[in-house]
């Protein structure tokens, strides 16, 4: 009787372990980097350029070396962060509707890879500058778009790339961080008179 109990107990111990056992192997789930981002400081951009607005201190303006027709172009290298929000200016001559259009279709050249477009208004009536936002989501090449304009005399199209393959859960946090940053460029930018 105790060896039947023995190697019932025996049995029932093999067979737990054989079962318990899973055949499938799941290797651990990629993770990404802890990101530490610089504490929000802010410097003014105030040169020859038709414009003035106030821009993070962990950014570095780079100018655009091109034709005379974007002599007011720039960029601003975030090179830690390893994006670039690319800033061209035009002057504004009865030609509004143009620019607002190719804006429009440069955002939307996105949809292939986008999952969503957002468009959201920018209206700072005291600085006399308007505009749209085009939040693209997904993993799209650049996230975050936009136009500014005094609606007269100045139009300035932003648009912002990351400098890695396009990923937006990875590049989520990244993407907020510096879009407070644009937030804060668009609410402190001003016109200059010509």
């Amino acid at each position: 009787m105790i060896k039947n109990i023995l190697k019932f107990c025996l049995l029932v111990f093999f067979a737990s372990l054989f079962f318990a056992c899973d055949n499938e192997f799941a290797p651990k789930p990629k993770g990404y980097f802890r990101l530490d981002f610089p504490k929000k400081e802010y410097l003014v951009f105030d040169t020859v350029y038709p414009f003035t607005f106030e821009y993070p201190s962990y950014a570095k303006p780079m100018y655009y070396k091109g034709s005379i027709d974007s002599k007011y172009w720039m960029n601003l290298e975030f090179t830690k962060q390893r994006a670039t929000l690319h800033l061209s200016y035009f002057d504004v001559n009865n030609d509004l509707q143009k620019h607002l259009d190719e804006s429009r279709t440069l955002a939307y050249k996105h949809t292939v890879k986008a999952d969503g477009i957002d468009e959201n208004a920018i209206s700072y009536p005291e600085h006399n500058v308007f505009g749209v936002v085009y939040q693209i989501r997904g993993n799209a090449a650049s996230n975050l778009q936009f136009y500014i304009t005094d609606s007269t005399k100045h139009f300035i199209r932003g648009a912002l790339y990351f400098n890695v393959p396009p990923n937006a859960d990875s590049l989520s946090p990244v993407n907020d961080f510096i879009t407070q940053d644009i937030k804060h460029f668009v609410s402190t930018i001003s016109w200059k008179n010509k």
